[in-house]
């Protein structure tokens, strides 16, 4: 008997042997019998593989994520005579295997405990029962059906079926063998997943079916993918070869595939979970934020943002031995304080640890110490490190502007300050956790030095714990710098001193000298001057793009602000950098400034007082 594995564990069934067969629905959870009548699965029709004749969509598609724009990918071209040659039809089949994409390679992926089993994917009720009865005597049967409603004719214990919108490489990863209509997509992906195919009534696809030959792969790849659809790049519009058309998709189905053992979300804020949940979207089934653990069971993974969840929370989460996900920021975030409610473009998903704490390992860390990070990843940290450059990017603002030097002979040194109750301070500065130590710090080691403080723009902004008071602060530093852009202070100074701020390795993306007091993340790799007890961990010595291309553009996950599609980095900064004015804010985030400006205000009459 073919068996399905639920979420809640348990196996699915016949529940009546002569004329029920064992259902899940797209998250494999089992489909009640009472359900027949009317059920509804997660997915949607639109979901759904087109399984009408002739089926109009283009292979490579662009995953629904939750609240992206529809957007230009695939059009429709004549049909006509491609002259692309063997061997480079050779290599798309080649990449379409390797990145699994074509379908709806976006849709759940019912767990399958057996085997070996026929895929049956045909629309025509008899045509389909014909067909699982010819075919291999004994061998189990699975039915990938749009409704429950069709399960009804099917009969005996070595049968079961799935519904609605599931992976199809997925469902092909067990099966020795596929039926399929001759004009269904999936005829294509199991030639292409080297699945045998047998072809029911007339189709595109056809010949699939009967000759299991290389060229008729080919002819089959070349009619209905090259010489029937053209591709775009869905962030600029520009046309796309197939090959980058796959690896796009490719792109998507990775971060995808990354969520799909993600059980909840906790601790987001309302206002980042429009931006958050497409890079938290496992599929079909969207980004389960949810409002307390009390649903959370034994063993699931949970996507957590710490700082912003109760401890009671976290101790809750704990002690029913949840696998815990640590949540933060990106380092390319947004044109805004996450203080004043603006949304982030960018987050990261730390499984080993949070990336900022030196004392446990991280992904991050690993990613630096061991990853391969070939030439053609070199080179595009390169560039993407220009870009930031001339955008002048940090993690909350865009744009540069060029200021005059302070002192003709004295060495320029910037001291950015950090929220002294934030997680990566209380972390990683192992002790040193005042703002106006770490400037003292810095004026002990270099006495001549013309010292500018930037204070953190949170803390600026009113909204968090550091603020300095101006005549204490001055005792030690020649400048406050509130009103000025880290983009513009670092081109101006000769190096940076941090404890563990980011804006260290904003320094190093300038080449400009980067002493750390605390131990941050780009702290041991041998570009940095560490006085800061460094974990034996990190051995690795790395150049500059090999750390850009680990923290910016292995590690991260990115959105695309106009199209609401996860996308790599570079696209991200040229959004960024286009749109240097920024959108109008909306009224949470002006409420949030002017909160802000009330809380800096007060702070200031108190100090003259």
């Amino acid at each position: 008997m073919l068996a399905f594995k639920s979420n809640s564990g348990r196996v699915g069934t016949p529940l009546d042997r002569a004329e029920r067969v064992p259902v899940v629905d797209s998250r494999g959870r089992p489909v009640p019998v009472s359900d027949f009548g009317g059920s509804k699965t997660d997915a949607s029709p639109s979901d759904a593989p087109a399984i009408g004749p002739g089926n109009p969509l283009p292979l490579l598609r662009v995953p629904p994520f939750p609240g992206s724009k529809q957007v230009p990918f695939a059009r429709r071209i004549r049909l006509g005579s491609s002259q692309i040659k063997d061997a480079e039809l050779d290599e798309l089949v080649d990449l379409i295997r390797s990145y699994r994409v074509g379908g709806t390679y976006w849709g759940t992926q019912p767990p399958i405990q057996e085997q070996g089993y026929t895929l049956v994917r045909v629309r025509d009720r008899e045509q389909r029962t014909d067909s699982i009865q010819r075919s291999a005597a004994g061998r189990p049967v699975l039915c990938w059906l749009d409704s429950p409603h069709e399960t009804h004719n099917l009969a005996g214990d070595r049968f079961a079926a799935v519904i609605g919108a599931c992976d199809p490489w997925h469902l092909l990863g067990g099966a020795s063998a596929v039926v399929v209509d001759s004009d269904d997509e999936l005829a294509l992906i199991a030639a292409i997943a080297g699945v045998p195919v047998q072809c029911v009534g007339s189709g595109s696809y056809e010949p699939l079916g009967a000759h299991r030959h290389r060229s008729t792969l080919r002819g089959a790849l070349r009619d209905c993918v090259v010489g029937a659809f053209s591709y775009s790049d869905p962030f600029s519009g520009e046309p796309l070869d197939h090959s980058e058309a796959i690896r796009i998709c490719g792109f998507w189905r990775s971060l995808i595939d990354s969520n799909r053992d993600i059980g909840g979300a906790v601790g987001f804020a309302f206002w980042k979970r429009s931006t958050v949940e497409p890079l938290l979207w496992r599929g079909v089934d969207g980004a389960p934020f949810l409002s307390n653990p009390d649903s959370v069971q034994e063993g699931d993974r949970i996507a957590l943002w710490r700082a912003r969840t109760p401890p009671s929370a976290i101790s809750k989460l704990e002690r029913r031995g949840a696998r815990l996900i640590e949540v933060e920021d990106g380092f390319i975030r947004s044109a805004g304080l996450g203080a004043d409610c603006v949304p982030p473009l960018s987050i990261v998903l730390d499984r080993a640890g949070a990336h900022f704490d030196p004392g446990r390992p991280s992904d991050l860390e690993g990613l630096i110490e061991g990853a391969v990070i070939g030439a053609d990843l070199r080179h595009r940290a390169h560039e993407l490190r220009a870009l930031l450059v001339a955008s002048g990017i940090s993690k909350y603002a865009v744009g540069r502007k060029s200021l005059e030097r302070r002192d003709p002979i004295r060495r320029h040194i910037l001291v950015p300050g950090q929220v002294e109750d934030d997680r990566a301070v209380t972390l990683g500065g192992l002790g040193l956790t005042s703002n106006f130590e770490l400037l003292c710090r810095v004026r002990a080691e270099a006495p001549d030095a013309f010292l500018i403080y930037k204070p953190h723009p949170d803390v600026e902004a009113g909204h968090r714990k550091g603020a300095i008071p101006d005549d204490r602060c001055l005792s030690v530093a020649d400048e406050i710098a509130g009103d000025q852009s880290i983009s513009a202070l670092l081109d101006l100074v000769d190096e940076v001193h941090v404890n563990t701020s980011l804006t260290g390795f904003e320094a190093l993306l300038r080449e400009k000298p980067v002493t750390t007091h605390g131990v941050p993340f780009y702290a041991g790799w041998g570009l940095t001057r560490d006085l800061g007890p460094v974990p034996g961990r990190r051995t690795a010595k790395r150049s500059l793009d090999e750390l850009v291309a680990a923290v910016l553009l292995l590690y991260p996950r990115y959105l695309d602000p106009d199209t609401g599609l996860p996308c790599p980095a570079e696209v991200l900064v040229r959004r960024l950098s286009d749109s240097a004015g920024g959108p109008n804010a909306g009224l949470l985030v002006r409420l949030r400034r002017l909160q802000g400006r009330c809380r800096r205000a007060l702070v200031n009459l108190r100090q003259r007082r």
